[in-house]
């Protein structure tokens, strides 16, 4: 797997003109600041494009940059140096809010590798032109059903003023199922990590493919829980 240092563009640093890359936050010669990386949140960190991450190294080199950035280091620096220090340190902390958590980070790196994720491409079938949008997957649609006649009796009951215990209790057992299901898939997600990362390009496809369908299918059962919590006043 090549390092993501070896795309970076050639640049020299605008203080002591020495050559480096465009990846860098600070001058690796005379170590001042430069201007916000080009590239991807990855890069910010000099990190290769891979699923699995070891966390701590990544959280070091946050803070350790976090401080080399901090406005009170450019309180007599020049104008543009202070402006830098704030928008490098907004890029920085966006990327490591992305990386460090599993989702974010595995969202962001299929859309680097050109996936289509978002509610605007759930269950997405092409055909031609035409766009055709599934609703729950196939093999929960009996339950999906049930679900939603349960949580319209809810509702209702709610506005009545009434309690249904039997209710209450079917939709708990829903809802701890649901979780059970979100929780096998982010299983399966970090199976696809290890195929992809240790993978050639062909594997690649096949887990990115794999990823985006469970990512939907995740979504999609988090909303499920998300209504029952809501219809629980939980």
């Amino acid at each position: 797997m090549s390092n993501v240092l070896d795309s970076a563009i050639p640049v020299a640093c605008w203080s002591c003109h020495v050559a480096q890359n465009n990846l860098t936050l600070f001058c690796s010669h005379c170590s001042k600041i430069q201007p916000a990386a080009a590239g991807d949140f990855f890069q910010v960190f000099g990190l290769d494009r891979t699923f699995q991450i070891d966390l701590e190294p990544l959280e070091r080199e946050f803070h350790r940059l976090s401080r080399k950035l901090h406005p009170d280091r450019f309180a007599r620096a020049s104008g543009r140096e202070r402006e830098w220090s704030l928008v490098d340190t907004a890029l920085l902390n966006d990327a490591y809010r992305t990386l460090k958590d599993p989702l974010f980070r595995t969202e962001y790196l299929l859309k680097l590798e050109g996936a289509e994720i978002g509610e605007e491409h759930a269950g997405k079938n092409r055909k031609g032109d035409e766009k055709e949008f599934s609703r729950a997957p196939a093999d929960l649609l009996e339950e999906v059903f049930e679900l939603n006649m349960q949580l319209e009796e809810m509702r209702a009951s709610k506005k009545m003023g009434e309690t249904d215990e039997q209710l209450q209790s079917d939709l708990a057992a829903a809802k701890a199922k649901f979780e059970s299901l979100v929780t096998a898939v982010d299983e399966d997600l970090r199976q696809q990590w290890k195929i992809w990362d240790e993978g050639d390009a062909a594997t690649r496809e096949t887990a990115k493919t794999a990823m985006v369908a469970l990512l939907d299918r995740r979504r999609y059962l988090s909303n499920l829980v998300r209504d029952v919590t809501e219809a629980l006043g939980e």
